[in-house]
């Protein structure tokens, strides 16, 4: 799966796109829990950064790509241009969740001599 391409860009220097093929989406939620939560709470009352919530939100960043880069094997692309990602928090009844989306266009490209 590495050899797919991700770009936040339109179009790819040095590669020519020969076929657009669909948009691809994916939406990824994790939960935090009561321990998670706690460590966090006491960071943000003495400052710092929380590694428990970064690590989390990494974790979710890289499901998504890996997630992105199988629907776009499955539909024969091997590129995804015009890539955003959306992080978000849900929370409600006393139970919170990381969430990040993110959607981009699965293409054929086709790299230039140079």
């Amino acid at each position: 799966m590495d050899n797919i391409l991700i770009t936040t860009t339109d179009t790819i220097e040095n590669a020519v796109i020969e076929k657009y093929i669909d948009l691809i989406t994916t939406n990824v939620v994790v939960g935090t829990n009561v321990f998670s939560d706690f460590g966090a709470s006491i960071t943000d009352f003495f400052g710092g950064t929380s590694q428990t919530y970064q690590n989390k939100l990494q974790k979710i960043y890289d499901t998504a790509f890996s997630n992105l880069k199988q629907r776009a094997i499955e539909l024969g692309a091997n590129a995804i241009v015009g890539v955003k990602i959306d992080f978000d928090e849900i929370s409600g009844k006393g139970k919170s969740m990381f969430m990040v989306s993110a959607i981009g266009m699965a293409v054929v490209i086709k790299r230039k001599n140079i």
